[in-house]
């Protein structure tokens, strides 16, 4: 039996699949969600034996945002209370951002408020062409708090500063032209699609996968000379490594790495 209610999870190989399960409420966040989701991110990044993950949601859509009951509730919180929600929130969406292996959104229907939220932790995101993004909390006369950190990195200010005084809604090309998204595609390909990327996911190094994603993390928004001796430790690091030395073997003699699958 899962030990989740509101999100399912399975493996197929080095895949991690898991899906948003509240179709009846377009997957819309609440806490117990937000609970689920960071434990279920908890145990992952310590599972050496998955490679890559797809992060999805059941139904007509991908996520619509908080459920309206949730923030029915929140009305009436104390301060105190709606920090130490936020501070769940928040903790799950960094959570999600530094798991150490690619994390890739699989975006149809809408993604909207928490939902482009999401997107903006994955690493890689492919939406159908007819998805729908927007950062709306203004129109509930709030503010996208919790998601602005890992948003902001992903858009930057001049297309956080439309969207998110706005509140208006756009197509997944405009995502795609702002960094949001990578892909767009027909809904019918979106499977086709996911599975280019997690076969070039699965030819590369697992090691180096983590490692390369630590490395954006840690050069972002440093000046050239702290970036460039991180640069500098990390390649030494990944050469000295087992793989990088299998990696290297393997390009000389002509062979394909231990770790590859194709």
């Amino acid at each position: 039996m899962s030990r989740y209610k509101l999100i399912t999870s399975r493996r197929d190989g080095a895949v991690e699949y898991v899906a948003l399960n509240r179709p009846s409420v377009r997957n819309a966040f609440n806490a117990t969600m937000i609970a689920e989701i960071a434990d279920w991110a908890e145990r992952l990044a310590h599972d050496d034996s998955a490679r890559a993950v797809v992060l999805s949601g059941t139904g007509q859509v991908f996520c619509a945002g908080a459920d309206a009951a949730w923030m029915a509730e929140t009305v009436s919180y104390t301060a105190e209370q709606n920090v130490a929600d936020a501070a769940a929130m928040s903790r799950m969406f960094a959570l999600l951002d530094r798991l150490p292996l690619p994390l890739i959104g699989r975006i149809h229907g809408a993604a909207i408020g928490g939902g482009a939220g999401l997107a903006a932790v994955c690493d890689i995101v492919v939406a159908e062409e007819g998805a729908t993004f927007g950062f709306t909390e203004v129109r509930l006369g709030l503010i996208p708090a919790v998601i602005s950190p890992f948003v902001l990195s992903k858009i930057g200010r001049s297309a956080a500063r439309e969207l998110f005084l706005t509140g208006i809604r756009f197509p997944a090309a405009r995502a795609r032209d702002i960094g949001l998204a990578h892909a767009v595609v027909p809904l019918a390909g979106l499977d086709e699609a996911i599975g280019t990327y997690v076969a070039a996911i699965l030819s590369s190094g697992p090691d180096s996968v983590a490692a390369a994603k630590a490395l954006i993390r840690d050069v972002w928004a440093r000046n050239l000379e702290e970036a460039s001796h991180i640069g500098a430790a990390a390649i030494a690091q990944r050469r000295a490594s087992p793989e990088g030395q299998e990696g290297l073997r393997a390009f000389l003699e002509k062979r394909r790495p231990s770790w590859s699958t194709e």
